[in-house]
């Protein structure tokens, strides 16, 4: 059982950066693959960046490739998200979730969190 508790929003102007921190509980955090999701107003929720187990490993959206970047910290049972140059279509609520594979696909993951709204005015 893991649980996920997001934090990190807020708004920023286009152009800038935040860091979202994804705090997790359970003895085997550090043998799940972290993922990161957003879901902007009348959209379905998307993929936005995933990290392996030892951090070893990364993937992320073309959306944001290059902007944003997802590490964690196994000691600390913390998953961040480095958004950088950030846009209005940036705009959403941000999940943090978990998973015992290595896999950008939304219904693969069993554990999440309650979200982080990000909003980036134009």
């Amino acid at each position: 059982q893991v649980q996920l508790v997001e934090s990190g929003g807020g708004l920023v102007q286009a152009g800038g950066s935040l860091r979202l921190s994804c705090a997790a509980s359970g003895r085997t955090f550090s043998s799940y693959a972290m993922g990161w999701f957003r879901q902007a107003p009348g959209k379905e929720r998307e993929f936005v960046a995933v990290i392996s187990w030892s951090g070893g490993s990364t993937y992320y959206a073309d959306s944001v490739k290059g902007r944003f970047t997802i590490s964690r910290d196994n000691a600390k049972n913390m998953v961040y998200l480095q958004m950088n140059s950030l846009k209005p279509e940036d705009t959403a609520v941000y999940y943090c979730a978990a998973d015992p594979n290595f896999s950008p696909t939304l219904y693969e993951y069993h554990y999440w969190g309650q979200g982080t709204q990000v909003t980036v005015s134009s």
